[in-house]
């Protein structure tokens, strides 16, 4: 079993779905920051995320293609799984853009976008060096550590929000978007977890 080689594709595919989920976050952020005349950019997300589908569906299929894989099949597939959840929260905030017709985007929305566009740059690092398993934790842990940073954002906005908002439709609009956003947080803390668990197994 030994001298059959290892498939090694994997970590390329993985590294272009990382880049992709970047590309992704840093368009949502921009959404965000700058939310006049967002449809283009709304539009251009909704690619991105179906590309990442595809990407997905692609790892998945060498999955059940390939005999020797390079690391635990169910972390192959908990992975990929993991990465594409983050990008599918990452679009359904910019969906609720749309279909709220969010116009009035607050400051602490762009400050969780940027959070989970850094978030997304730390997965794509850790992904390039799974290979030789350098240094991944490193970036984990501080996917880990803008997760509570994005916990503390959120908790603070929407008591913010609360506080403030006199419209309950408003409210109820802002609060599930910022809901939204923090869960695409967790989604890339399971990422995390998953390459720190390939990682582990690895040393």
């Amino acid at each position: 079993m030994r001298l059959i080689p290892r498939e090694k594709k994997f970590f390329r595919m993985f590294a272009d779905v990382s880049q992709n989920l970047t590309e992704g976050a840093r368009t949502l952020y921009d959404i965000l920051k700058n939310p006049a005349n967002p449809s283009e950019r709304i539009a251009r997300l909704q690619e991105i995320e179906h590309r990442g589908d595809e990407m997905t569906h692609d790892i998945i299929r060498m999955l059940n293609q390939t005999f020797i894989t390079p690391f635990d099949r169910e972390d192959i597939h908990s992975l990929s799984s993991a990465l594409d959840d983050v990008l599918d929260f990452v679009n359904a905030a910019a969906i609720r853009m749309t279909l709220y017709r969010i116009s009035n985007v607050p400051p602490a929305a762009a400050d969780l976008a940027q959070l989970i566009v850094t978030q997304a740059e730390e997965l794509s690092k850790a992904v390039s060096v799974l290979e030789e398993n350098q240094k991944v934790l490193d970036h984990c842990v501080e996917v880990n550590r803008l997760e509570n940073e994005a916990d503390r954002v959120s908790r603070k906005a929407i008591a913010e929000l609360f506080e403030h908002e006199n419209d309950p439709i408003q409210l109820i609009k802002l609060k599930e978007l910022y809901e939204v956003l923090e869960t695409a947080t967790d989604k890339a803390e399971d990422a995390a977890n998953v390459l720190e668990t390939v990682a582990l197994k690895s040393a």
